[in-house]
């Protein structure tokens, strides 16, 4: 598959190793959300499909949910590997949303690491900050700015960690359907700011967060 005439991602940072090493893409959705997980995926291409990736395969946060739905479906469909990892509300509050999302992505690859019969050699993460992965000390780690949108592998993981955690959304909706939690995320729209003041918070709200701190104590606003 050729993605460069889209300018989308395409598999030049996978390899750039061995053409036998195992190289994943790790990505995180949900870092601002004022409530819910935060979830990592990790995601490794079976080099005997890279031809029948998705062409619309980039950036989750670039593609509709009906287009990330498919996505999803095509890559589970294929031989690809893939895992989650979910930290919680709960303990983003108490390590901090840095050290949560670090914690999550290393749950993500310490569980692809369970599927894989080879080690891996390479990490490829989203962003500009080399993660600490004690689940794979062996493995080099290399952060890409925009990697979700230049690399195929973490584009993968970020179309797996968003619809993961969209719903994981829905099902907390369910159990609190006062913030309407499946439409917005989590996330501080109108609506959910809205609900707050109605309904207080609930425990999956990130109490760290000063847009809940201010529900909490409005004398602290």
């Amino acid at each position: 598959m050729d993605n460069s005439a889209q300018n989308g991602p395409d598999y030049s940072f996978e390899a750039e190793w061995p053409k036998d090493s195992v190289v994943i893409g790790v990505d995180e959705a949900g870092r601002g959300p004022w409530a819910g997980p935060v979830v990592a995926s990790a995601f490794w291409i079976a080099p005997g499909e890279i031809e029948r990736l998705p062409s619309s395969l980039t950036d989750s946060k670039k593609l509709s949910a009906a287009v990330r739905a498919k996505i999803e479906a095509t890559l589970k469909s294929q031989s690809h590997q893939y895992a989650i990892g979910t930290v919680s509300a709960a303990e983003i509050d108490e390590t901090g949303l840095l050290t949560a999302t670090f914690h999550a992505m290393d749950k993500a690859v310490s569980a692809l690491m369970q599927h894989c019969d080879r080690a891996i050699a390479a990490i490829l993460v989203d962003g500009n900050l080399v993660p600490p992965l004690p689940s794979a000390p062996e493995a080099h780690v290399k952060a890409i700015i925009k990697g979700d949108s230049r690399s195929l592998s973490i584009a993968a993981a970020s179309i797996m960690a968003k619809e993961s955690r969209d719903r994981h959304m829905q099902t907390l909706d369910e159990i609190y359907p006062d913030y309407g939690f499946a439409k917005h995320k989590g996330y501080g729209t109108k609506a959910h700011q809205q609900a707050l003041l109605a309904h207080g918070i609930c425990p999956e709200h990130r109490k760290s967060f000063k847009p809940i701190q201010a529900i909490i104590n409005p004398m602290s606003r």
